[in-house]
């Protein structure tokens, strides 16, 4: 019996935090109709999506130019490579996320420091209205590489895929003697 006790204590005090939790306000650049619309379930891996986009940003500015070219083993992608990877694919996420938008160029064929570093800001960049879109945007269904979900499953999937490709990077900079975004602090 106490454990009953103790487990419907907990779950009513999680519930309660769930509920009193404030609604995340909408971003500064959203139209006022659009403002009084709900934010909350893709506002609430926003903060996610800007994580990432800031460590894998910072991995590019951080990695020396002659460390493009790494790669661990000779199957795997370089180090520019899945920048570039990385860039065009955010295309493709918040092109299908959002319902339409530019076709990438091909990113992972660049080599210069300067040219990946811009191509994954610009990138990133292209995504932030995507990580806008109101609640009931966010629960309509598109289609992505044949498959039929919601547009916050598109975006979910980006932001997955997008950690997948910063775990890459922490390892080529840890092999290479260099500490990752991730673990340097302040961000």
């Amino acid at each position: 019996m106490k454990r009953f006790t103790f487990s419907v204590t907990c779950l009513t005090l999680l519930a309660g935090t769930w509920a009193c939790t404030p609604e995340p306000a909408p971003p500064a650049d959203v139209p006022t109709q659009i403002a009084q619309e709900s934010f909350a379930v893709v506002g609430s891996i926003s903060p996610l999506f800007e994580m990432v986009k800031g460590y894998i940003i910072a991995s590019a500015e951080q990695i020396p130019e002659d460390l493009l070219t790494y790669r661990p083993t000779p199957d795997v992608r370089t180090f520019g490579e899945i920048l570039g990877h990385v860039a065009m694919t955010q295309y493709w996420f918040c092109n299908t996320a959002v319902g339409e938008g530019p076709e990438p160029e091909n990113y992972e064929e660049l080599t210069a420091k300067a040219d990946l570093v811009s191509a994954v800001q610009t990138a990133f960049d292209h995504c932030a209205a995507a990580y806008a879109m109101n609640d009931t945007r966010a629960m309509e269904t598109v289609e992505l590489w044949g498959e039929t979900n919601t547009r916050l499953w598109v975006l979910s999937y980006n932001l997955t895929h997008a950690w997948e490709h910063y775990g890459n990077l922490v390892t080529y900079l840890r092999a290479n003697g260099m500490v990752p975004p991730s673990s340097q602090g302040g961000m």
